[in-house]
């Protein structure tokens, strides 16, 4: 089966297998984190937001006991106290039921999505509209949305500076962008993309609680597959919470194709 964006030559339709393979390789590496991949991916996350080990991609032959003890020992010398690990269907071995034993807490759940970046249209309400994030100011307002939603602290000027320069080289390269969500021109949602091997990523929906079900998370997912079609990428995959914006997208076309679970580990 095949599929095309514009601008590019037709492309293979990616298998349920290739799509969690891709969605377990997406992550983050937040300006100021230090990583780490042994047996798994390891991220320690700077003190803007919130500090603590994350933990991924478990690719491995050791028992998951084994896993876990070397990624808890890692936690324990870069000084932190807190290990968080989200589960995805590609990890080998398992280590849910390992983290369960040990006690962690499971503190979320999102549902792994996949559709077509062209195809059916996502409904947008008037006067909510959407755009891509090419100026100060408008990262300005993105900041002023996530402080809130994920609670976090705010850029200070030095870091605007440098996630303005992150912005500009991925909007020149057609490597990722952010969106900006307006109702009636105030700015209340946002959210990002990373365009790798024709998959468009999409991370960092936020909306501020107020402006909620009123439309503007649908623009900026509207907007965000426009433009990742534009840009090369035939499919778009996306971590919908359960309890917020999962229903959303797959009214809006795309389609299940597992869970990942967050366990949360306090040392």
């Amino acid at each position: 089966m095949m599929s095309s964006v514009p601008g590019s030559a037709s492309v293979e339709t990616p298998t349920a297998d290739e799509i969690l393979r891709a969605a377990a390789a997406g992550a983050w590496f937040p300006r100021g984190s230090e990583d780490a991949r042994d047996d798994l991916l390891l991220v320690r996350y700077p003190e803007r937001f919130g500090g603590g080990v994350r933990g991924s991609q478990v690719t491995s032959t050791r028992p998951a006991a084994e896993v876990l003890d070397g990624a808890l020992e890692r936690t324990r010398a870069w000084g932190e106290d807190v290990f968080t690990f989200w589960t995805n269907p590609a990890d080998d071995p398992d280590l849910e039921d390992e983290l369960q034993r040990r006690g962690a807490v499971h503190f979320d759940t999102v549902t792994v999505f996949a559709r077509p970046t062209i195809g059916a249209a996502v409904d947008v309400p008037p006067g909510v509209t959407a755009e891509v994030v090419r100026t100060r100011d408008q990262l300005r307002e993105v900041d002023a949305i996530d402080v809130p939603v994920w609670e976090q602290q705010p850029l200070d000027e030095d870091g605007l500076d440098a996630e303005f320069a992150e912005l500009t080289a991925a909007l020149s390269t057609g490597e990722g962008f952010r969106v900006l969500g307006r109702i009636d021109g105030r700015a209340v949602s946002t959210g990002g993309c990373t365009i790798v091997d024709g998959f468009t990523r999409l991370w960092g929906a936020a909306t501020l609680d107020a402006h909620r079900g009123r439309g503007v998370y649908r623009a900026v997912l509207a907007e965000r597959l426009r433009q990742s079609a534009a840009r090369g990428a035939a499919t778009a995959l996306v971590k919908g919470r359960v309890s917020t914006s999962a229903p959303i997208l797959a009214r809006a076309g795309f389609t299940r194709y597992g869970e990942e679970r967050g366990y949360r580990l306090t040392l």
